[in-house]
């Protein structure tokens, strides 16, 4: 795209609002959940009116298998968790975007899900500086 071109995307205010971004991949931009709980990333295609995987072009999802993977692989890499936890729900925002969780035996919500565990915890803003520092290296 050219400087000053709009694609036409614009990213869901309620995931803006709980995330902050980290890296463009390609296909998706990566951000990261402001919830000090567990590292939380979201993967977001930037494409208009795909709410489903299946809205996107075959490539587009291979495209996403391809990112989905070298995520999962540097987070579990930098957080050493017991497992990565992959989610696609969009039941409550509907613009579609992968929830890349580390979870760990110790982590609060364990062995349960994530979702609606309020309140969040947000990152001080040094140790989510740090954090994402480690994270576009480990990429």
């Amino acid at each position: 795209m050219l400087p000053g071109e709009k694609s036409g995307f614009e990213l869901d205010p309620r995931l803006e609002s709980a995330s902050v971004p980290v890296i463009w991949l390609g296909l998706c931009e990566l951000r990261l959940v402001d919830d000090s709980r567990w590292p939380w990333l979201l993967l977001v295609p930037q494409r208009t009116d795909a709410d489903e995987m299946h809205d996107l072009t075959p490539l587009d999802q291979a495209m996403l298998t391809f990112e989905l993977n070298m995520v999962s692989k540097a987070l579990k890499s930098l957080t050493e968790c017991d497992t990565v936890n992959i989610g696609v729900t969009c039941n409550t925002v509907r613009q579609l975007h992968v929830n890349v969780v580390a979870r760990s035996r110790h982590d609060p919500a364990w062995p349960g899900p994530i979702w609606d565990n309020e309140p969040r915890q947000p990152y001080g803003r040094e140790a989510r500086r740090v954090f994402l520092e480690k994270l576009r290296a480990a990429m």
